[in-house]
């Protein structure tokens, strides 16, 4: 295992220094992933979890089964892992994969991780903060020798969008993002049109992915139990956009707009961006994409988003300017 330390010097140039020496042979031979291991392990450490880092670790081999068999890794491929935690995931990920870069912001798990992953020679453990990692350099140094990479990770709860939407917006070419997530949060990933999980966090995703659910994982999968399910998502990046759209910030200026209020009518929230007499424009805007005025923003698809945000960008009137969030 190769260990980096100074993540912030990745726009740089990435160096390394060897990792720690491993376990006991014993230890080697149980899998990471039991409740006895898991409790021993934090135990031995003195590790107390921290609520503000989410830190829940998967203790169900079903459930790393079926997330690294999503992610369709072989020796040829590389995955990206945030949040290891004390390695269950990254584990599984070494012997599947033929090469795993783990980031993970909790200094109190380095020697943990150092100690887990000493067998695996294949493994990069980056002390960060993900959202600031260069990731288009981190595949540059890490990845580009591989045949494809994908994002495989159960993502801590109090990030999980603004990382997945770092994934996505890195426009890097991920074969798979095989992400866990709050089930509420994985709902609203995979939500069609029309129903109350569909919102700006669905447009965002599907703008660049086909998305579809893996697994549910209930609270008792972990140590310690979370409040709520959890569930396993794959995201396959799209080769090309389902839609295409004349200013990609304004579409999701308009996309954010449409649900900021969900009651409201479309008209009305589209009213906003247009001015304090916006109502009629929009009212004539929208019914020149063909789309009903007195329409709710949770029932358009990405076709008929599209569409309006290319009309307001066309009538001049609505910019994407001070707006850099797709998900508010």
């Amino acid at each position: 295992m190769t260990m980096e330390t100074d993540a912030n010097r990745m726009g740089a140039g990435l160096e390394g220094a060897e990792g720690a020496g491993g376990p006991a042979a014993a230890d080697r031979a149980e899998a990471v992933a039991t409740p006895r291991r898991t409790l021993d392990i934090v135990r031995r450490h003195g590790f107390v979890f921290r609520k503000s880092l989410g830190q829940h670790f998967l203790t169900d081999s079903r459930a790393l089964d079926r997330i690294v068999e999503a992610a369709g890794l072989d020796k040829t491929r590389g995955a990206l892992e945030i949040g290891p935690g004390i390695g269950a995931l990254t584990e599984r990920l070494a012997q599947a994969a033929g090469r795993v870069v783990a980031i993970e912001i909790d200094a109190r798990l380095i020697p943990i991780l150092e100690e887990v992953l000493a067998p695996y020679d294949n493994v990069v453990l980056i002390h960060a903060d993900a959202l600031r990692v260069d990731l288009r350099e981190l595949w540059r140094t890490r990845f580009r020798d591989l045949a494809g990479v994908s994002a495989v990770a159960n993502l801590p709860y109090y990030a999980a969008a603004p990382i997945l939407m770092a994934l996505l917006e890195s426009r890097l070419p991920w074969e798979r993002l095989v992400l866990m997530v709050q089930k509420e949060i994985a709902d609203r990933i995979c939500a069609s049109p029309g129903g109350k999980d569909y919102g700006s966090l669905s447009v965002a995703v599907q703008y660049h992915c086909d998305a579809e659910p893996v697994c549910r994982v209930p609270p008792g999968a972990f140590v310690p139990s979370p409040k709520v399910d959890s569930a396993v998502v794959r995201l396959t990046p799209r080769r090309g956009r389902r839609v295409n759209v004349s200013d990609e910030k304004l579409f999701f200026r308009v996309v954010h707009a449409a649900f900021e209020q969900r009651r409201k009518t479309i008209a009305n929230n589209i009213a906003r961006l247009l001015g304090k007499e916006g109502k009629a424009e929009a009212v004539e805007i929208l019914r020149g994409c063909g789309i009903d005025p007195g329409r709710r923003g949770e029932t358009l698809s990405l076709e008929e988003f599209a569409a309006l945000a290319d009309a307001l960008a066309a009538s001049g009137k609505v910019t994407h300017s001070g707006f850099d969030s797709p998900i508010g």
